[in-house]
């Protein structure tokens, strides 16, 4: 069974939660970081991005991003904007996006878990973002990403959580500027507390990582690189759990900078080997698994694989898989989605409008939207050991930073 436990938060005073609250550092590149944070001194963005605060050319992984992080993470405690809570709690963070609601657990994980497979991966990481990460919690001395994690939903779970929000207000509650509302209730009586922690370490046997593999990654490793240095805390790292039942995953696209070195008809026709092609008038957005988008020259394209071109297994079944096999890999050269830099993911909260703008710049030469991956297949995969080709599964809505954040030192 899994070991959870509540925690001390770092937490925005409440009058500021909105403008602290940020999207998660990894789905912002420096550039639209910048221009989120302008104006807004509160935003938790100059703590996990803080090379907005540097001039344009810095390195975003150079140790003076790190040094300015821990420092503007010092600087929101002394300006009053975030304070340490005095008694570990449990929270319960509810999002709202398009009427859709899922409330998830805050807690800290334990490192341990997830180094004996009780939290369960289904990606490999990429040895660049797990540096980063792993550099920002040891300068900071912060867990400021928070894990997201699936269990398969328990009733009495479901039920504590929900009774309790109830007969409470919560802390926090604000729309974001996207339309998101979050709201977050804290668990601080002993009671209640208690009756979490027995419920989870008894009722669920393992957890999932949703979103979050790198910093999951990192928490791990930073313990390990501490040593005999490393305390109680650097022993868990932020999660917050949420019951399978309310999760969402959208698609997570591809976009690709060349042909590998083929013409656009000798390219359409290799992929006529592996794929029924047709014509698509409007944007595609693939309706069932095993069908495709292609966007290329400003046409849309239909791709149906065909059934010869994949396996009935947890892994040859995924469409990411199948893309892999057929297109990326024999086609475009593309052996390895993590490390190639000629191929970039597009999470599907951008819309497909987004492919479109980075093929119609010239900046890349194709993109490709694929049908989201069930959050059973997800389990499926993770419980066979095996894991998923990289940025397979996008889930919305995304969990804010600098509402709790975990510190370590």
């Amino acid at each position: 069974m899994i070991k959870i436990r509540p925690f001390k938060a770092l937490r925005p005073e409440v009058q500021f939660a909105k403008s602290v609250a940020s999207r998660p550092y990894d789905v912002l590149n420096s550039q639209e970081a910048k221009i989120e944070a302008q104006g807004n001194p509160n935003s938790f963005l100059h703590i996990t991005k803080s090379e907005i605060d540097l001039p344009d050319n810095t390195d975003p992984y150079s140790q003076l991003v790190y040094d300015t992080a821990r420092q503007n993470l010092k600087a929101f405690i002394q300006r009053g904007i975030l304070f340490r809570e005095s008694k570990e709690c449990y929270y319960l963070y509810r999002l709202v996006m398009d009427g859709r609601s899922q409330t998830g657990l805050v807690c800290v994980s334990s490192v341990d878990d997830y180094e004996n497979g009780l939290i369960k991966k289904h990606e490999f990481t990429r040895p660049d973002k797990e540096l980063d990460r792993i550099n920002h919690i040891r300068y900071s001395g912060a867990q400021t990403g928070n894990v997201f994690l699936a269990y398969r939903n328990v009733d009495s779970i479901d039920n504590l959580i929900a009774r309790y929000m109830e007969k409470k207000n919560p802390q926090y509650d604000f729309t974001a500027d996207d339309g998101i509302r979050h709201s977050i209730w804290i668990v601080n009586d002993d009671e209640n507390v208690k009756m979490i922690t027995d419920l989870f370490a008894g009722e669920v046997p393992c957890s999932y990582i949703a979103d979050g593999h790198h910093r999951a990654a990192s928490a791990a490793k930073v313990r390990a690189a501490l040593g005999e240095k490393a305390g109680k805390e650097a022993d868990f790292f932020l999660t917050t759990l949420f019951p399978s039942n309310q999760l969402h995953i959208l698609d997570y696209n591809r976009v690709v900078k060349d042909l590998n070195g083929l013409s656009q008809d000798d390219f359409l026709n290799k992929i006529s080997g592996h794929f029924h092609l047709e014509k698509w008038n409007e944007t595609y957005r693939p309706e069932s698994a095993h069908t495709f988008g292609l966007y290329l020259n400003k046409q849309w394209y239909k791709l149906t694989a065909h059934k010869g071109s994949y396996t009935d297994d947890p892994i040859g079944i995924l469409d990411v898989t199948i893309l892999q096999n057929n297109l990326l890999d024999p086609i475009l050269g593309i052996k390895d989605q993590r490390t190639d830099k000629r191929i970039d993911f597009v999470g599907g909260i951008r819309g497909l409008e987004a492919l479109e703008q980075r093929v119609d710049s010239g900046e890349m030469a194709l993109a490709i939207s694929l049908y989201p991956v069930s959050i059973q297949q997800l389990f499926d995969i993770a419980d066979s050991g095996n894991v998923m080709p990289p940025k397979s599964t996008w889930f919305e809505p995304k969990l804010r930073d600098g509402l709790l954040t975990h510190i370590i030192d």
